[in-house]
């Protein structure tokens, strides 16, 4: 009996059901860049905090200066440069010669520029030697009011917002001086597959070399999340259970792994590449970074052995019900979705896990699909499920979305989500400038790809070798996301892009 297609986007529910934001800690605003707002953020402070000269110039006073424009002379009582102190009144006939962001004087209400006065410009270093200055009044009064950036109490960000280098400063300025942020997430990826041999090894006859595990992982840090990597795991249920455990911080020592113990074929510990060069080398691998020992992931993502082959370890594991309490909430699917359709879901120890495809495009994609919206509210970010034409999409984090027509015909899979790599192709003459995304990325298509950029009058789209191949996501500007009830894409079809560059 045929499995029942489950829609993308139940498929996204079901998987931010599994999350939940993490605990908040606080961080120096300085070392904030990249963290993710627990609670709103106000400014402590107005900025400025003071009247202040927004130009190098005089101060005056308005009433000295003739609304017809014409010149007047003033005498130059003093100087004011930008610095603690408090600076002596302006009175009536007077002028201070005042620096950039300086406070204004009492009495002031406006700064005539250097330029525009007798002087003509300051010398840096040299002490006022002027004891007059002809000026006129100028349209604009130069003066940047209190609080006329941010005032005291204004919001500065919203809960869930990603500080960047701007919002650093303006949290600063602002008086801010830690931020409560949420707990980065720790993702551990985990690679199955009898065939796979880690990265520097040499495969024999029959292996390969395992891409899932540092493409996802890489991906995950990508995301805002720390990353620990495991693996690859043989296709053995007790190996995957051990890797499991390891994964949530519950390994009860020992190995993990094909031929006696590590995670990774002949390995003696966690990931092939911590602590040595090849294989044969134990500890947590590169991407982990520091961890306490038994610190638990707070997600753990899988690639490989959902499907419904013989030698498929994470279903066996999942639908065997053998490890009694260990997996919980237990949901295994076939997503209406190609490449990607077999999916599961799990609490592994009470940790949630999201088991992926082996396919390289398909694990890409789920990650796209559901791992990223699952990090996003592990962090605290939005992400919530929208209903787009493809009927995905929690685009929290990801640079862009974009609409743009093919320009070549290429068939649907009815009755499924087709995720396809594709390339930008943009029509003769057309400024590079003018294309989404950077410049460089936006070529012209393979000779085979059946494009015609000359029926185009706006960037396209063309698709990029098989779906299936890792090579043509590599070179992928975006991955097309084409409807269920699309039979067939042709040439000027709008297409709706998951940008990934």
């Amino acid at each position: 009996m045929e499995q029942r297609l489950r829609g993308v986007t139940e498929h996204i529910e079901r998987v931010l059901g599994l999350v939940a934001p993490l605990p908040a800690r606080s961080v120096d605003v300085a070392d904030a860049l990249g963290e993710v707002v627990a609670e709103d953020l106000y400014a402590a402070v107005s900025v400025p905090p003071f009247d202040s000269a927004a130009m190098d110039g005089y101060a005056v006073r308005l009433t000295d200066l003739p609304p017809d424009g014409s010149p007047v002379t003033l005498r130059v009582t003093g100087d004011v440069a930008a610095g603690p102190g408090d600076p002596d009144p302006v009175g009536p006939g007077q002028a201070v010669r005042i620096m950039t962001g300086a406070p204004l004087p009492p009495g002031a209400d406006a700064v005539v520029p250097v330029e525009h006065t007798s002087t003509g410009r300051f010398v840096a270093g040299a002490p006022r030697t002027e004891d007059s200055v002809t000026l006129t009044r100028r349209p604009r009064p130069h003066v940047r009011a209190a609080g006329e950036d941010v005032r005291r109490g204004e919001l500065l960000a919203r809960a869930g917002t990603e500080v960047t280098a701007a919002l650093v400063g303006a949290l600063a300025a602002s008086g801010t001086v830690r931020v409560p942020a949420r707990r980065r997430p720790l993702v551990a990826v985990i690679s199955t597959g009898a065939e796979l041999v880690p990265v520097g090894s040499v495969p024999g006859p029959g292996q390969i070399t395992d891409s899932n595990g540092p493409m996802l992982a890489a991906a995950a840090r990508a995301a805002g999340a720390d990353v620990v990597r495991i693996g690859p795991v043989p296709d053995d249920p007790a190996a995957l259970r051990a890797a499991l455990d390891e994964a949530v911080g519950q390994a009860v020592g020992g190995a993990v792994g094909a031929g006696a113990g590590g995670v990774g074929p002949d390995a003696g510990g966690i990931g092939p590449d911590g602590g040595g060069d090849g294989p044969d080398a134990g500890g947590i691998g590169p991407d982990a970074g520091p961890r306490e020992p038994g610190h638990p992931a707070d997600l753990v993502v899988t690639a490989g052995g959902v499907s419904a082959g013989a030698a498929d370890v994470v279903r066996e594991v999942l639908g065997s019900g053998a490890w009694g309490a260990d997996a919980t909430d237990v949901d295994v699917a076939a997503v209406a979705m190609s490449p990607g359709r077999p999916q599961a879901l799990a609490r592994w120890r009470g940790v949630p896990w999201l088991a992926l495809p082996g396919n390289p495009v398909g694990a890409y994609a789920s990650f796209e699909l559901f791992v990223r919206p699952a990090v996003d509210r592990l962090r605290g970010r939005p992400a919530e499920v929208g209903h787009s034409a493809s009927t995905m999409s929690t685009r929290s984090n990801l640079p862009s979305t974009a609409v743009l027509p093919a320009a070549a015909d290429w068939p649907g899979s009815p009755g499924r989500l087709l995720v396809v790599p594709v390339r930008v192709v943009r029509p003769p003459g057309t400024a590079s400038a003018a294309l989404p995304g950077p410049a460089g990325h936006l070529t012209s298509p393979p000779p085979d790809a059946g494009a015609d950029p000359t029926l185009l009058d706006a960037p396209g789209v063309v698709p990029l070798g098989s779906r299936h191949s890792l090579s043509a996501l590599a070179c992928a500007d975006g991955l097309a996301l084409v409807p269920p009830d699309v039979e067939k894409v042709r040439a000027g079809d709008p297409v709706e892009v998951l940008m990934l560059r």
